[in-house]
């Protein structure tokens, strides 16, 4: 009952409450020390009760709690040496001064906690993703059972579409498995007997039946949400700079108050100098700076999810990027279409390739034929089209018998590669491409590349990171070579390929460990682990998955890249204006203790003066709401 109270006391309608009654109450005092008067007769009390009563009992209330639950010296708060300020003020009558402090920190804690709500649904998100039943084979027959009753051993079934419901061993059956959620990459990935399937990845192609080899916890996928479960409670709530430094602030406040009171035998001076020395600006320093460069970057379609996440950004010096998706755009497209002999035109080879993938459902089927439709290419009619699963297509096209697919799916097939064929295809393997050779009667006569698309503002992204001397990575679950290649397009020299999301945790730990502060921007769930290990997390908002974006502490909405050099400059700066307005507020507190010293202050306009500093910090940090970054 006591917290609801006070919870409804400290909320935003009461706040504003208490301020409008701390307005009235100001008026006849700035009146007084005008020379004139004015007597608000409409209250039956002063009005600064109604501001004590709001503020002051959450206040006291939170100093009360911190002083009976936390530990040690951590008893002692910010919230601790206010309470005995505005009991002082009190005391001597000056209800102003008592309610204008409690105003100010009841205000501080509004913003900080606007500042610092985020949302936790992702988890629940990755959740849903797990598998709830699986195909299970026994004595020849086929049954549904549910997920958790798989056990290791089992044979599964798992036809196409169909999400594999644990981790296991291919027994029969060739297919191509979509295994993004796990490693990042853009293109399915062909399974034959003997390789490994993960659980929730989908199998897109032909029917297989697997050897379950992991289950239940022990699968990718659980490990997976343990990981983003672990890095979560990792995380610390951001602690108030007040508060750290309250240690020190109430003792030495005392002291030279009673000095204060034993030296001049005057208790107002002794309470002026409780008043001034409420570190009420040390307190607003951090959330206002924090509330204006949120709302800045918000404007630029990026939203951060928390102060610390911010001041977090500012100290990092090393950035991580994931490659699909992130530096890429995660869609394969045509790069090169590359005849093996003069007789052919790559128009030709083209539009018969095209033409006898137009009924295939494999994306690197569907990403040659509407390269084809986008050169304006006229498709010729196919007959006898076969898709062996995970390898290739067959189809007539007029007299020509077409084969496209992989290098071994031709070898199957009995046609050799001649050298022309094979030079075009370890050119396309260095630079990372995916390949698919096409063959008519029985010989290759060409070669297609397909490609990620690089974001064309990605090698300016990283240039401009490295002017600021922030280190660059790339970790990615693509294959060594592609990975080099694009790490080399971008101008990013440290390189770690071929990972999964447990590998990726492993290295943002690892340079962690150097003593670095890392940054992670990746898109797709297979980061979400990594995004919350990282020190700051930042996602790709409009494309990247829900899950990635509920991990990280920064959403980029526009899939903009280059608002990444923004962003770190967007930091350092906030770091420096808080850093700015703290030092500003422990001057302004310094001049108004000698002036009450010197009896030049009384609480009212030693109340005046504290919040005078208060409204500089804020000032501050609304400058920072309209600095240019660009």
């Amino acid at each position: 009952m006591v917290k609801k109270i006070n919870d409804f006391l400290a909320g935003l309608p009461m706040t504003i409450v208490a301020g409008i009654f701390l307005l009235f109450d100001l008026v006849p005092h700035l009146a007084e020390e005008f020379g004139g008067s004015i007597d608000l007769h409409i209250f039956p009390i002063d009005p600064a009760w109604v501001t004590v009563v709001i503020s002051g009992l959450p206040l006291l209330y939170l100093a009360v709690w911190r002083i009976i639950h936390n530990p040690g010296i951590s008893k002692i708060s910010s919230a601790l040496l206010i309470s005995i300020a505005m009991f002082a003020a009190i005391a001597i009558g000056d209800l102003f001064a008592a309610g204008e402090v409690a105003f100010i920190m009841a205000l501080g804690a509004l913003l900080e906690d606007a500042t610092t709500n985020r949302a936790k649904k992702g988890l629940q998100k990755l959740l849903t993703l797990a598998p709830t039943q699986g195909r299970r084979i026994r004595g020849g027959k086929e049954e549904l059972v549910p997920a958790e009753q798989i056990q290791k051993g089992d044979l599964l079934r798992i036809l196409p579409g169909e999400t594999i419901p644990v981790d296991g061993a291919i027994v029969s059956g060739e297919t191509s498995v979509d295994q993004s959620i796990m490693t990042g990459e853009s293109l399915p990935v062909d399974k034959t007997v003997g390789d490994d399937v993960f659980c929730g990845t989908i199998n897109r192609f032909g029917s297989i039946d697997i050897t379950a080899t992991k289950v239940g916890e022990d699968s990718s996928l659980q490990k997976l949400i343990r990981m983003v479960q672990d890095a979560e409670n990792k995380q610390a709530p951001m602690q108030r700079i007040a508060d750290r430094a309250a240690s020190w602030l109430v003792p030495v406040a005392l002291l030279i108050a009673i000095l204060a009171y034993v030296f001049s035998g005057n208790i107002v001076t002794a309470v002026t100098v409780l008043v001034v020395f409420c570190p009420c600006a040390l307190v607003l320093a951090t959330p206002t700076a924090i509330m204006a460069a949120i709302g800045q970057a918000t404007k630029h379609g990026v939203i951060i999810k928390s102060g610390e996440a911010l001041e977090k950004m500012g100290k990092v010096d090393t950035i991580a990027f994931d490659k699909t998706g992130t530096l890429t755009y995660g869609r394969l497209e045509v790069s090169d279409v590359r005849p093996t002999s003069d007789a052919l035109t790559g128009e030709a080879l083209l539009t018969l390739a095209a033409s006898a993938e137009g009924k295939s459902e494999h994306p690197l089927g569907k990403a040659i034929v509407a390269h084809a439709k986008a050169q304006s290419l006229s498709l010729l009619d196919s007959q006898d089209f076969q898709m062996d699963a995970g390898k290739g297509i067959a189809a007539q096209i007029g007299e020509k018998h077409l084969l496209c697919g992989s290098e071994k799916y031709l070898r199957e097939h009995g046609v050799p590669l001649d050298d022309a064929a094979s030079t075009i295809l370890d050119q396309l393997r260095t630079e990372g491409k995916a390949s698919i050779l096409v063959a008519a009667e029985g010989k290759c006569i060409g070669v297609i590349g397909l490609s990620d698309i690089l974001r064309p503002e990605a090698k300016d992204m990283v240039s401009r990171l490295d002017a600021m001397h922030a280190k660059t990575v790339l970790l990615t679950g693509d294959n060594r070579k592609t990975a080099d290649y694009f790490a080399g397009r971008v101008g990013i020299a440290e390189v770690r390929a071929e990972l999964l999301p447990e590998e990726k945790v492993g290295s943002i730990e690892s340079l962690r460990k150097e003593g670095r502060k890392v940054c992670m921007i990746g898109d797709g769930v297979n980061d979400a682990p990594a995004l919350k290990t990282a020190d700051v997390g930042v996602a790709m908002g409009s494309m990247g998955s829900d899950i990635a974006v509920e991990a990280a502490d920064i959403a980029l909405m526009s899939d903009d890249i280059s608002k990444i050099p923004y962003l770190k400059r967007l930091s350092n700066a906030t770091v420096a204006t808080i850093k700015l307005s703290i030092t500003l507020s422990m001057c302004i507190n310094a001049a108004a203790i000698v002036l009450s010293l010197l009896e030049l202050l009384n609480p009212t306009t030693g109340a005046l003066v504290h919040n005078a500093g208060s409204c500089f910090v804020v000032l501050i940090a609304a400058l920072l709401y309209d600095r240019k970054f660009e």
